[in-house]
């Protein structure tokens, strides 16, 4: 493995002819198909389709052993062309699924086993001139596979390009740059050391290395073989009296000065003479290079500057014969304390951990897609990305230098079904430093990688040390990261992390280190705030702690994207099972951020908002007399590249918005903005609900154009409660039977406890404390009615699926023809808690428009609803769902005091004492948890309507901590009021 980046001269993407085996020795048969490289033959073939397991694997064996069926692809294409004479021709397969084994016109070429990194073969002395067949036979299962067991799919085929280059006899082979920032200086420093191949066995080379950057050319001599070091001789010849050779007591000088023992000078100058041929030498054929003091920008995630390094080989006639160009960012990462710095500074880690995963092609991406997820990763202000849980495309990691980010970059070790086994057998030993130690030699000249992880999952053990020490002696510039070696003890695991990254912890473990003056390393999370289905609840929470506690930096949300498959592009998205696959984990890949199309999901706009660059705050007072604080979150950077618009969202919609200069402020810093009076007298008015700050980029750049929206601050006013009739009118006669009814209304409200569940509802942990409420199931036992002056008073008592007790008593009063004012309370029998209290009712087929006053425009929860905006929306009620692949709860939105469906024939509109949560859908409670997929929903074209007034967090509880106590339904008792009405 080596850093340089080699160009294709023939580029062998594209059609192949192709074959699967039931196992690798099985014999090849005349029968061929085609297939593009790259590709997937899982997504191809119906002999081997995809299979979904998060920790068992796919067959029932124990390391090293493989099962007997081991589908086996091979790839066979004829290319013709003739080697250049004098040049060595090589091999490039990006990257194999599986355990590669590669034949040139017939013999044995190489093999390789880790499907995540490339794989490169000196191929010339196997060519023939002018046709030559390449054969590729990829096996899915081997040995490796057990260290390649992470929650994914299992796929196989040749995911990433693969081409031939020539390169010459004595040639580049290896080039390691250490590009430093020194922060008390302001000045960066170039450390560059360039290995060469067919050079370190002369004595006298007479090449050199030139390179040139920053406008700077340098040369230095490739260094010559150094000759074995042995003792003299000491003469044999008697006839003459010798002088002596070396000091009395030489050889006692070594350890005596090892020793640091006090010695006279004559002696201690020897014994330093002796230490200084022990120490490492520069290796032969390597030309090394120092530059310091150079006036260079720093290279950070907020400010991703490069430089150009052009690296040439010359020969001693002066001729290039061999050049290599890459991108070097200057920049210093340290741990000091507990605290990780870059240039000096503690960041924060705004992370989300990232598979390669595509619908349609799988682990196959392309350039654009890659671009297109960190472009999109850019404009939700997230800065760091782990390549969970394997190295990713070089190209990829060149994006992250030149957009900007932080990455962690993940060895391709995961032996989640063999924890406890894998990181003590020896017989692995070997294929961890290997994985470990070709991913750092690879990566090493990326700015963007910040840290090195040893994998993930695999337990703990002396195969991780080994894998780590190799690290820490091989690049001493990075910290090293392992989850495994803290999983059971926050203060150990040393000697394989030099961070406490844990998965999941609670809020209180979290508290609980930051206080603990045994902390001695910084936590990052490797994974937290999972997001699987309907879900992310907490994540202001836990940023609640990281801006505020000491050695707390962030952490990676698990994860970024869905990882279902459609591979015929028809929209039918599928996940673990959908292919007949036996085991399989279900629906536990559906965790992202982002749908597999890249369309954030709600919990992504959480995220926006608590990662944005700027920060505004104030009280109702200091808004409405004129000011509030901005603060700049950024670690780097002033907020001199973004424009702010200032607007006031009002009962009746928001106000024209204007925009305001943005001042020059330095990171961490906070200043005053003055409002303008023309949105001062708009928050003057008793309709404000808010002053929205709206944060768009000032200038294009690769990921973004210029005027997009990164981030929308807002400062919420309180809001008095309003009556739910604005004057004395004329009262009519309540409904005698005490049941409301309207042509518009198809079922007319009634109580629900009940919401489709989450997968966190539904998950092992929460152990189906829900379903034993019996909620979900409410018959009405008896009705008893009691008319009053000008109401009606209808008592209902439920019995639940196991025989509690509900009861729901109405006062029903009716201020007009379809016009009632409606006091509810609830009384739940002794549960441990519910999800909802509220009305559910059904509107006929005649709505398309909502328009609400609440928080929004997009899915909000209790405990998911910070970066919220309160304000007056619009949707159409399609455009309201949320379509998680696996339906359940979903288009809730909170503290709304109004709402209006409308459509042709009508509206229905409701008022609110005081703020319920809203729900309109297409689809109810029933059809939501009867369907398995988004997409196998009904085509309904009615409206169910719930105003909760309650509604229970989604937490993270499938994984990581429930909802917090605060937004639970623990109550027994409910009250609340509300306005129907019914217009035609």
């Amino acid at each position: 493995m080596h850093a340089l980046r080699r160009t294709p001269e023939i580029d062998l993407d594209g059609q192949w002819d192709f074959q699967l085996l039931d196992a690798p020795d099985a014999p090849i048969t005349d029968v061929w198909k085609t297939v593009d490289v790259p590709s997937l033959w899982t997504l191809q073939e119906e002999g081997d389709r995809p299979h979904y397991t998060n920790v068992v694997m796919p067959f029932d064996e124990v390391p090293p052993h493989i099962p007997a069926h081991n589908p086996t692809g091979v790839y066979r294409r004829t290319v013709e062309f003739s080697p250049t004479p004098d040049r060595r021709i090589i091999l490039h397969v990006g990257a194999a699924e599986g355990l590669l084994q590669v034949y040139v016109n017939g013999r044995p070429a190489g093999v390789s086993s880790d499907s995540h990194l490339a794989a490169e073969f000196d191929v010339t002395d196997l060519l023939h001139d002018e046709t030559n067949t390449f054969e590729l036979r990829v096996s899915k299962w081997s040995a490796a596979t057990y260290l390649e067991d992470q929650d994914q799919w299992w796929q196989s085929g040749l995911s990433r390009s693969v081409f031939l280059y020539s390169v010459p006899q004595i040639r580049l082979a290896d080039l390691d740059v250490v590009a430093d920032w020194d922060p008390s200086t302001a000045l960066g420093s170039l450390r560059v050391t360039v290995a060469t191949e067919g050079l370190a066995h002369l004595d006298d080379t007479g090449w050199q290395v030139r390179i040139e950057t920053l406008g700077e050319i340098s040369a230095a001599p490739v260094a010559a073989r150094i000759p074995p070091q042995t003792p003299p001789v000491l003469p044999q010849d008697r006839s003459n009296r010798s002088e002596p050779l070396i000091p009395p007591d030489t050889m006692d000088l070594l350890s005596e000065t090892a020793a640091d023992m006090a010695l006279p000078a004559d002696k201690r100058a020897t014994g330093d003479a002796i230490r200084k041929h022990l120490r490492p030498v520069q290796r032969a054929g390597t030309a090394t290079f120092a530059l310091d003091e150079l006036d260079v920008p720093p290279w950070t995630a907020e400010t991703p500057h490069l430089e150009g390094l052009l690296v040439q080989l010359v020969a001693p006639t002066g001729e290039v014969v061999d050049e290599t160009h890459t991108r070097v960012g200057y920049r210093r990462v340290r741990i000091e304390g507990r605290n990780l710095l870059v240039n000096g500074r503690r960041i924060l880690i705004q992370g989300v951990n990232r598979h390669d995963v595509d619908p349609r092609t799988g682990r196959v991406l392309s350039r654009e897609t890659m671009l297109a997820e960190l472009s999109l990763l850019k404009r939700f202000n997230v800065n760091a990305i782990r390549t969970a849980h394997y190295p990713n495309d070089p190209v990829f990691l060149d994006l992250c230098d030149e957009i900007g980010f932080y990455v962690v970059d993940e060895a391709d070790i995961e032996g989640h079904a063999f924890l406890t086994a894998l990181p003590g057998d020896s017989r692995y030993l070997p294929e961890f430093v290997e994985r470990v130690s070709r991913m750092v030699l690879r990566d090493r000249n990326h700015p963007s990688v910040i840290t090195w992880s040893l994998g993930n999952e695999t337990g703990y053990g002396p195969n991780h040390d080994a894998a780590a020490a190799w690290i820490r002696a091989a690049d001493p510039t990075r910290p090293v990261h392992y989850e495994g070696a803290i999983t059971v003890d926050w203060h150990g695991g040393h000697a394989a992390t030099d961070i406490v990254c844990p998965m999941y912890p609670s809020f209180a473990s979290i508290e609980a280190y930051a206080a603990d003056p045994r902390g001695d390393r910084p936590l990052i999370m490797c994974e937290y705030a999972y997001s699987q289905g309907n879900s992310t609840g907490g994540l202001a929470d836990y940023w609640a702690l990281i801006e505020t506690l000491p050695g707390i930096q962030g952490g990676f949300i698990w994860e970024f994207k869905d990882h279902a498959l459609d591979p015929d592009g028809d929209g039918t998205y599928r996940y673990g099972g959908d292919f007949g696959e036996q085991p399989n984990d279900g629906v536990t890949m559906l965790n992202g951020l982002v749908f597999p199309d890249l369309t954030p999901k709600p919990a992504f706009l959480e995220a926006r908002g608590l990662f944005s660059p700027i920060r505004v705050s104030a009280t109702a007072e200091e808004v409405r007399s004129g000011t509030f604080t901005l603060r700049n979150r950024q670690t780097f950077s002033s907020i001199s590249g973004y424009t702010m618009e200032l607007r006031v969202e009002a009962d009746g919609g928001p106000h024209d918005p204007v925009t305001i200069p943005t001042p020059d402020l330095a990171p961490g810093q906070e200043t005053a903005i003055g409002i303008p009076a023309s949105l001062r007298e708009q928050l003057a008015d008793d309709a404000a609900l808010a002053l929205t700050v709206t944060i768009r980029t000032r200038h294009s750049t690769l990921w973004a154009q210029a005027g997009t929206e990164v981030a929308i601050e807002q400062v919420r006013l309180p809001r008095a409660p309003k009556p739910l009739t604005s004057s004395p009118r004329h009262v009519a006669k309540a409904p005698s039977d005490g049941v409301l009814t309207h042509p518009l209304l198809r079922r007319a409200p009634s109580l629900s406890l009940w919401r489709a569940l989450t997968d966190n509802d539904s998950s092992f942990p929460l152990d189906n404390r829900f379903v034993r409420t019996g909620f979900f199931e409410l018959t009405p036992t008896d009705v008893q009615m009691d008319k009053r002056e000008g109401a009606v008073i209808v008592t209902t008592q439920y019995k639940a699926a196991f025989g509690d007790e509900v009861v729901h008593r109405r006062t029903i009063t009716a201020l007009g023809d379809a016009d009632w004012v409606l006091h509810e309370t609830v009384e739940l029998p002794e549960v441990e808690e519910t999800l909802r209290v509220g009305m559910e009712f059904e509107l006929g087929e005649e709505f398309d428009r909502v328009r609400w006053t609440g928080l929004g425009p997009w899915e909000n929860y209790p405990d998911r609803c910070a970066s919220a905006l309160l304000g007056t929306w619009e949707s159409s009620i399609d455009d309201l769902a949320v379509p998680y692949i696996l339906p359940q709860e979903n288009g809730t939105r909170g503290a709304v005091t109004a709402l209006e469906l409308s459509g042709p024939t009508g509206k229905v509109r409701t008022r609110h004492a005081a703020p319920l949560h809203m729900n309109v859908s297409r689809f109810s409670i029933a059809e939501l948890e009867a369907a398995a997929h988004w997409w196998e929903l009904p085509r309904n074209a009615t409206t169910v309507v719930h105003l909760d007034v309650a509604h229970r967090g989604v937490g993270t509880g499938a994984l990581g901590p429930d909802t917090r106590p605060w937004h639970r339904l623990s109550g027994h008792h409910y009250d609340w009021q509300w306005r129907l009405t019914i217009e035609r």
